[in-house]
């Protein structure tokens, strides 16, 4: 009657061997390391870069306990702090022999203790948020009415150039707040202007003013333009700024948009205020520029002899390119940069879209230049660097433009991403700066942990007292409860914070209910007279409506919580939504499977140790 076939108990013995392999890395903590990531826009740090760097750490004698590539770079792991600042100053040293202009960006880190055959199973620990490992946080304000003054200025250049190539003659284009008013003598033109902006522009609205010999139409952009613009100009922010926050050697930083028109910015680990401000509101501008390749021009410059008017650059694979200082186009006419397939070769490509003042210079430029070269380049600090050079087949026309030829699949992703969040859509301000230190955020893990600790003992104590080998079958099962939680939250690799903790507490406060429900109703069984075994069956079986009932409105206010809301709140509403479900498991499927190893075998069960059970008396 209790027991489980024999597929049920190493479900549950698998779920537990995973759930106690990925808890594991949790209780390692942290050892020094240092990462490498690239300080220049068009400098990749991936596993090709990885034989230079051993060979590095292997002539300064140091030994890592581990080196591993990840997207933002390489980590190294060492030993203890004074191989970590060995290995840093050798990595500084080999990597950036011009400190004044350093390729690679060399900074203190963390990584996980855990053994290497942890790590390559996947099993890593839980990121701690700002709240437990110190850092800085930023509430970035962005400004929002300074992006649509740009877009406006664009607009009104728009405009200016479009009736110039329509031969559409205006009397003047002036911008008045956030309408642009547009001059005309007669109404004839006034309606011819019309009907070339509304079929050019279909982001405009236009409106009618005026009479006589001074009409005018009063362009403004439309509502869902304006809602278009303020999401690609958080969306491109949040980029842009993920780029370069990969310079400060960050872990797991959150990035993450408040409200309408605000950024959070928390960098876990990091303590140097004013270097991550310089970093956030670092500045970089696109520009197109044609190559200068007049026979015998490169060769000099190569000689130092660098023609008027000309500066030398290094393509991205090394070759030398001497670019006109004269700017083609800026990235304010660049609209989007996808990656994607050339329809011909099918060769990976990178599409861009321009504005329309942008698609008629482009289209005059490549006319004028088919053969040459035109280089793309990213101009940050004062510093240019060529992201790509393609050579200009033919007259592009439309806004769509594609850059193809001699790049793989990640290369056309990563120029992509450069010439998309190369630099910030809007400026920001920093509305609100706080710093927390190492020390206290080391508190903050002590006082949670025990807070988790002793909570948990005095339930266990509890429920061993009151319902004996019962109330230890439901202690057990919410050790398992929390076993499951955090490697859950290990697997997902979520951010841990002070919110978190507080909801792991309250998970087991609330899962230990279940159990009670089911403890409970087998005592009333047995009350009634019902034999132990059956009692038992009956007690999981009637206990589980309302485990489930109660769970999933609990859940239904957890998910309100994720969905609604934002920050804190959301890291405790994950930990508390995944708590739910962990704990309809354990104090369902696993405790059953406790209870049927201890009692199911009992043929002829006479009495089970769950507490005293009060019968009627007889009349």
């Amino acid at each position: 009657m209790n027991r489980y076939p024999l597929w049920k108990y190493i479900t549950v013995a698998v779920a537990l061997l995973i759930g106690f392999i990925y808890t594991l890395p949790n209780f390692f903590g942290e050892a020094p390391a240092v990462q490498v990531s690239s300080n220049r826009a068009t400098l990749k740090v991936d596993a090709a870069s990885l034989p230079r760097i051993e060979a590095i750490l292997q002539e300064a004698q140091v030994a890592p306990d581990g080196i591993f590539v990840e997207a933002n770079g390489i980590k190294v792991r060492l030993k203890d702090t004074d191989t970590q600042l060995k290995a840093k100053d050798a990595l500084e040293k080999a990597l950036n022999p011009d400190p004044a202009n350093p390729d690679y960006v060399v900074a203190l880190n963390l990584l996980t203790a855990s053994p290497k055959w942890l790590t390559d199973m996947g099993a890593l620990p839980m990121y701690l948020g700002l709240d437990l490992r110190g850092g800085v946080h930023f509430l970035l304000q962005v400004d929002m009415p300074g992006a649509l003054q740009k877009r406006l200025d664009s607009l009104g250049a728009d405009l200016r150039t479009l009736l110039r190539d329509k031969n559409v003659r205006h009397a003047g284009i002036n911008r008045d707040g956030d309408r642009i008013h547009i001059s005309f003598r007669d109404a004839q033109t006034r309606d011819k202007a019309r009907a070339v902006i509304a079929a050019e522009l279909a982001e405009v609205n236009l409106d009618e003013q005026g009479a006589g010999d001074n009409l005018r139409l009063v362009a403004s952009l439309k509502p869902e333009a304006l809602v278009k613009l303020r999401e690609y100009a958080i969306k491109q922010n949040i980029n842009t700024l993920h780029n370069r926050i990969n310079e400060l050697g960050v872990a797991e930083p959150v990035i993450a948009q408040q409200g309408a028109d605000r950024i959070v910015v928390q960098l876990p680990g990091v303590q140097d205020t004013a270097k991550a401000k310089d970093i956030l509101g670092r500045t970089a501008t696109l520009e197109i520029r044609m190559v200068d390749d007049t026979p015998g021009a490169l060769e000099g410059a190569l000689a130092g002899r660098v023609p008027f008017g000309t500066e030398l650059y290094t393509e991205r694979g090394g070759s030398p390119l001497l670019v006109k200082k004269q700017v083609v186009l800026t990235g304010e006419r660049l609209t989007d940069a996808q990656p994607g397939f050339d329809s011909q070769t099918r060769e990976p490509a990178v599409h861009l879209t321009l504005d329309s003042a942008g698609a008629r210079i482009f289209r005059d430029v490549t006319r004028d230049n088919v053969g040459k070269r035109m280089a793309i380049l990213l101009i940050e600090k004062g510093k240019g660097e060529v992201v790509t050079a393609p050579v200009i087949r033919t007259e592009i026309g439309g806004g769509r433009v594609q850059i193809s030829g001699r790049m793989t699949t990640s290369e056309a992703n990563d120029v992509a991403l450069l010439l998309r969040a190369g630099s910030l859509a809007a400026p920001m301000d920093i509305v609100e700066e706080r710093t927390i230190g190492p020390s206290l955020g080391a508190e903050n893990i002590k006082k949670g942990f025990n807070s988790t600790l002793w909570g948990f003992v005095a339930i266990a104590v509890f429920m061993i007292i009151y319902y004996q080998v019962f109330g230890l079958i439901s202690a057990i099962a919410l050790a398992a409860n929390l076993l499951f939680l955090v490697a859950l939250l290990s697997m997902l690799q979520a951010t841990l914070t002070l919110p978190g903790i507080a909801a792991i507490a309250l998970t087991l406060g609330m899962a230990i209910d279940a159990n009670v429900l089911i403890n409970e109703r087998i005592r009333e069984e047995l009350r009634n007279g019902m034999p132990p075994q059956a009692a038992i069956t009956a007690g999981y079986d009637r206990a589980f409506d309302t485990i489930l009932d109660s769970n999933i409105t609990t859940l239904i206010a957890g998910l309100a919580l994720l969905i609604f809301g934002s920050g804190p709140v959301r890291g405790f509403a994950v930990v508390h939504c995944l708590g739910i479900l962990t704990s309809i498991f354990s104090a369902v499927v696993v405790s059953r499977a406790m209870v049927n190893l201890v009692y199911g075998r009992q043929k002829k069960l006479t009495r089970v140790f769950i507490g005293q059970v009060w019968k009627p008396e007889s009349k």
